[in-house]
């Protein structure tokens, strides 16, 4: 392999690979990005085995060829050349760099060691638009379970309809669902457990103006768009029926500024258990009063001025919980409703006036109250 590659899109390509490789691993190959210059470029790949992904970089190519090497070695190499050429060629199992006088020779692994990478078939996909999938992905991944006792829970689930898809997520004591127009009748009607890791990597390396291409494949599935592509292996398994969860008939609710109610639960959260964060609300009709109450560190309390429809209610809630949830309301107010103590609340931005309202609901089990 004989290559001359900028050094800006040599850079480009090895962080965007870089960042699937596993911190730790058995499998030496595994620490390495795969190289294979072909006519007019280089593909770049990546895996954890879980989640893969490969970019094309155009170079300069002289001789085609593939190797694997060390992958953060090459990323910290490359981020201290200077602005200018590089040469980047093999000789055995060592691939050789040589930028103006630096000349550096890392030892790497024949690429038929790498893992094979899923093989996705995207005639027979569909296509997302890049703002779509980041608004989904970042309003419900937050909420996925880490504990692995239950696997089916440590993914979010993508349901795709005729023209709709949703995202939900839940860890069983807070739950995140939101849905958009797809603008396409060409996605097959699909659900689909996917790991929040690949989801990440798909916020980070694709823009929001791009337009995706996804298709699944076994138990694959695949993003693509402008020479990236993302790999993820699905979770198994049957997601929850979460709209079970999720109330109907909750008869109370409250109207209030987001901000000021963040605000007033960051200060009432100081004060509250590290183990629980239980701080109580008690709902009336013109304001709400928060208080907390932590033996061996103090007390606090706080009130706030709200609109409320029903009767008062006395609720309590892990702060931690409630202010994840409300960081990821778009709007100024948002809504709560509520129908008993040991009933689950949900909240849902409130659409100012004029404006069609988002199809975002969040929803937080409260936490029983001490006498």
């Amino acid at each position: 392999m004989n290559c001359l590659i900028t050094r800006k899109n040599l850079h480009t390509g090895l962080a965007a690979v870089s960042a699937s490789i596993p911190t730790k691993t058995t499998l030496p190959v595994l620490s390495n990005i795969l190289f294979e210059a072909g006519q007019d470029g280089i593909w770049m790949s990546g895996t954890d085995l879980d989640v893969a992904v490969r970019v094309w970089v155009p170079a300069e190519v002289k001789e085609q060829g593939s190797i694997t090497a060390p992958g953060k070695k090459l990323q910290e190499i490359v981020r201290e050349f200077p602005e200018q050429p590089v040469e980047l060629t093999t000789r055995g199992d060592q691939v050789e760099l040589r930028c103006e006088k630096s000349h550096i020779k890392l030892n790497g692994l024949p690429s038929d060691l790498f893992p094979t990478l899923p093989e996705v078939d995207f005639e027979q996909g569909w296509s997302v638009k890049g703002a779509d999938l980041h608004g989904l992905i970042k309003n419900t991944s937050f909420a996925v379970s880490a504990e692995e006792s239950r696997p089916i829970l440590n993914g979010v689930l993508w349901e795709l309809r005729d023209g709709h898809m949703r995202m939900v997520a839940t860890n069983g004591a807070r739950l995140a669902r939101k849905g958009v127009a797809a603008g396409s009748s060409t996605a097959p009607s699909a659900d689909f457990i996917v790991p929040p890791m690949a989801l990440q990597q798909v916020q980070r390396l694709f823009g929001s103006k791009e337009t995706l291409e996804v298709a699944k494949s076994g138990n694959h599935l695949g993003f693509r768009a402008d020479g990236t592509e993302v790999y993820t292996r699905l979770i198994d398994g049957t997601y929850p029926n979460y709209e079970q969860v999720i109330p109907k008939d909750n008869d109370k609710f409250a109207i209030v500024d987001k901000n000021a109610l963040a605000s007033a639960v960051r200060r009432m959260a100081v004060v509250a258990s590290d183990q629980t964060h239980r701080i109580r609300m008690a709902f009336e009709s013109d304001r709400v009063q928060l208080t907390v109450l932590t033996p061996d560190l103090g007390e606090g309390e706080d009130e706030l001025e709200l609109s409320y429809e029903g009767e008062g209610i006395e609720i309590g809630f892990n702060a931690a919980y409630l202010l994840e949830v409300l960081k990821y309301m778009s709007t100024d107010e948002v809504k709560l409703t509520f129908k008993a103590p040991e009933r689950a609340t949900t909240i849902e931005p409130v659409a100012p006036e004029g404006e069609e309202a988002e199809d975002y609901l969040c929803l937080v089990m409260p936490l029983r109250l001490l006498d």
